[in-house]
């Protein structure tokens, strides 16, 4: 069984890769745009159509015109890596929606939404960049798809782990499911999510920075998203988001490097 999953993995590997455009690691992803987006493009349109989309005040503006600002920030990262096209399926797309959740979210393909919740934590429109910076960066670096394809591999494997025990007594495949479906959650599934908002934290900064804004706000908004939950005691190790502490000292680390590197794009483009 050992040999037969460690098979299926490397094969998986090798054969299922892509390259991170931003940090240039091979990443495992089964599923491509022409699968993902047209799934994205449409659970979009059906939130959108039985949900409440504010218009026309000054939140649903900013939400618009700093939308505008981080797409062309990622256009000049992409141009500067001369690699333009991989935008060409984007079809990018900025709402306000009440609800009072403290949320917001992009869709694969550029499809984005803020909550009506959110806005008094963002306070400016630097905060919004800074969320909406993070948001767009789990799109541009695909971590939809590569969630889904996890979960397809977590999936598969638990079929044949289940396949291989057949024959053995039922408490014994009972057993290895449930230790597999922890085990698998806590070593596979949540370090991985807990990376692609490590990521995502990163590349938002970037982004924020080319658009214009001090990326240092980045940590100043998770200083009040840590405010409105003080008393959170999930563990890290079982969440799928890293601690606000550690999240906020992450940015703070890097806020500096991405700066700088949002100015050598906007150096380069302007030679």
């Amino acid at each position: 069984m050992k040999k037969t999953v460690l098979f299926l993995g490397v094969f998986l590997f090798l054969t299922q890769c892509k390259v991170n455009q931003f940090t240039g690691k091979k990443t495992l992803q089964i599923y491509g745009n022409k699968t993902v987006l047209p799934q994205a493009f449409k659970a979009y349109d059906d939130f959108i159509t039985t949900n409440k989309v504010i218009r026309n005040t000054t939140a649903s503006d900013q939400i618009q015109h700093v939308g505008k600002k981080i797409t062309r920030a990622a256009e000049a990262y992409f141009e500067y890596k001369q690699n333009l096209s991989y935008l060409d399926d984007y079809a990018w797309e900025y709402n306000l929606v009440e609800d009072k959740a403290i949320n917001a979210w992009c869709m694969p393909g550029g499809k984005i939404v803020f909550y009506t919740g959110i806005m008094d934590i963002a306070k400016s429109e630097a905060g919004i960049a800074a969320i909406m910076g993070h948001e767009v960066a789990h799109a541009l670096a695909n971590h939809g798809a590569q969630r889904m394809s996890a979960g397809t591999i977590q999936q598969g494997l638990g079929i044949l782990g289940a396949k291989l025990l057949e024959n053995e007594p039922e408490k014994k495949r009972d057993l290895f499911l449930k230790a597999y479906g922890i085990g698998s959650n806590v070593a596979g599934i949540l370090p991985f999510s807990r990376g692609h908002e490590n990521e995502a934290d990163i590349i938002g900064m970037q982004l924020m920075a080319i658009a214009g804004y001090d990326p240092a706000e980045a940590a100043s908004l998770w200083e009040r998203m840590q405010a409105q939950s003080p008393n959170s005691k999930t563990p890290q190790i079982l969440s799928t988001h890293p601690s606000h502490q550690t999240r906020i000292s992450n940015l703070r680390k890097n806020a500096p490097q991405a700066l700088a590197q949002a100015q050598q794009i906007k150096d380069s483009l302007n030679q």
